[in-house]
């Protein structure tokens, strides 16, 4: 069991390093907000694991994949939320984001968007289809149990990994705030990454 999880570990590790999706989010947040923003988030995003692990030791998800037209509307309505915060950003004002005493998102709504950023996209449910099963040491032992076990050392691997980065780009963000033009920038990269996110979730 404990080799076996720590092979896990190390290809969650290298999983959360890579670039994706989710840790790219992660990063323009802790750009734009601070560490802190960054965090929530993170906590967000591993949250919604928990949900993605209940429904794989339980076996449905194999149900909901098995479903061409479910599966298809949930990666459409995923998409949707996603261009409709890109399109949020784009609404709001570009010198917002990095003003000091500005507005920002409170962290429960950036947990929220988190959780809802990890609960509609699709390829995280195919992604523990496919990852965790082959990770299970023993075939006599329950497999609801070992299923949890795996996804509570995927999120705990994951919240370390993320908010590592959080630290690292909210390190810099206030550097970034001497920038004039860096507004811009900042806007437009969020803007970016929620579409990305919403094109990466609807490619087959």
């Amino acid at each position: 069991m404990l080799e076996t999880l720590i092979s896990f570990s190390i290809a969650t590790l290298a999983l959360a390093i890579s670039p994706g999706p989710d840790n790219i989010y992660v990063l323009t947040q802790s750009l734009v907000n601070g560490t802190k923003s960054g965090i929530a988030t993170t906590a967000g995003l591993i949250s919604g694991c928990i949900v993605h692990t209940t429904l794989l030791a339980f076996g449905i998800s194999a149900i909901i994949t098995a479903s061409d037209n479910m599966f298809y509307a949930i990666k459409v309505l995923g998409a949707c939320y996603l261009v409709y915060l890109a399109y949020k950003v784009y609404k709001s004002d570009v010198n917002i984001s990095l003003a000091e005493n500005a507005p920002k998102k409170s962290y429960v709504q950036l947990f929220k968007t988190g959780v809802i950023m990890n609960l509609v996209n699709p390829k995280v449910m195919i992604f523990f289809l496919a990852f965790f099963p082959g990770f299970l040491w023993n075939e006599t032992e329950n497999t609801v149990i070992q299923f949890y076990i795996l996804g509570i050392t995927f999120m705990v691997v994951s919240f370390l990994t993320f908010s590592t980065i959080a630290l690292a780009a909210g390190r810099i963000s206030s550097l970034l705030r001497d920038s004039k033009n860096m507004g811009v920038v900042l806007k437009w990269l969020q803007i970016l990454v929620f579409v990305g996110i919403a094109v990466f979730i609807l490619i087959p």
